[in-house]
């Protein structure tokens, strides 16, 4: 929303007439902004997939975790921080500490963009680290679904059914953080690695089958298992879209500035940095609603930020999130 409201707006005269007509001190502040936002947005690409990882490979203790929130706003306070550092007290002072500047009037572009040195470090910080952590974390949130989608079957497709076995598939599913029964999540916690419950830890039957017919739980239960699954399927193919968008969006840029401050400028192609330019502010774009469309927590929390009179106003009916 800043990019939109802010730099691509000063950005078109700009490149339309290639002359930048608001002064030093507004193009330094652009640059901070332009260089601070789009940091800032693949840090929080990072983060985001840190929590998802966090949720769906260790989602009890993740779930029953004190003070979950101070720890969500003191990362979030930090990526912020570190974006800023990354890009900004280089491009506030740099023409200081050098003793010169290298911009000509009517012309707005920060001052070590053909030092390929410090690009060079920060794409590592800015791109090429981020893309590592966001594909293991991803990875790892794969693997956990694939194997609760070759675990849950076969739990299932065993004879007879004791309610020790449901159990332990109901523990399976919480491995996800998709369910929200806090007197399972204290069993299957206390249980280690067996994910065994003794009987009189278990919660009530109206605990575990829930719109489950009394005569049949056991096929309720897998009804709402194979449907848990095929949601399993979607959530995996919603990472990979997301990390492939990622890549998309900055590894042109990425690999462009490295060489485009290599040789100052000569062997790159005007249009093709500008290509590469708007794809960073692509991604910008995309990014509040690509999550929410992958994920219903995140359209949940969109609603709820955005519309919030019209969610009081609304009476919530039980659901449960996958």
């Amino acid at each position: 929303m800043i990019l939109g409201a802010f730099c691509i707006p000063l950005y078109i005269p700009y490149i339309l007439t290639g002359k930048w007509p608001f002064g030093r001190g507004l193009c330094k502040l652009w640059l901070v902004v332009d260089y601070l936002m789009c940091t800032a947005s693949v840090f929080n690409i990072v983060l985001i997939s840190y929590d998802r990882f966090l949720s769906v490979t260790k989602a009890v203790s993740y779930r029953i975790n004190p003070g979950m929130t101070s720890k969500a706003i003191a990362m979030m306070v930090a990526i912020w921080v570190f974006a800023f550092l990354l890009y900004g007290p280089a491009i506030i002072i740099w023409e200081y500490v050098v003793g010169c500047s290298i911009v000509p009037d009517k012309k707005c572009y920060a001052e070590f963009i053909y030092n390929w040195h410090l690009l060079l470090g920060s794409s590592i910080f800015e791109f090429f680290t981020p893309l590592i952590l966001v594909a293991y974390f991803n990875i790892q949130i794969f693997r956990s679904i694939q194997n609760r989608l070759t675990t849950i079957p076969q739990e299932l497709s065993e004879s007879p059914k004791s309610k020790s076995q449901v159990r332990r598939l109901w523990c399976l599913l919480k491995e996800d953080a998709s369910f929200s029964d806090s007197e399972t999540e204290k069993s299957c916690s206390t249980s280690g690695s067996q994910r065994h419950l003794s009987t009189s830890d278990r919660p009530r039957p109206s605990h575990l089958y829930s719109h489950t017919s009394e005569t049949d739980p056991m096929g309720s239960f897998k009804v709402k298992t194979s449907r848990k699954l095929q949601r399993d399927k979607k959530i995996a193919k919603s990472l990979a879209i997301i990390v492939c968008i990622f890549v998309i969006c900055w590894a042109p840029y990425s690999l462009l500035i490295i060489i485009f401050a290599a040789c100052d400028g000569n062997c790159i192609k005007p249009y093709l940095y500008e290509i590469s330019f708007w794809l960073l502010w692509l991604n910008s774009s995309v990014n509040p609603f690509l999550y929410p469309l992958c994920h219903v927590k995140f359209r949940n929390a969109f609603r709820k930020i955005l519309c919030p009179y019209k969610r009081a106003e609304s009476s919530p009916r039980p659901s449960v999130s996958f």
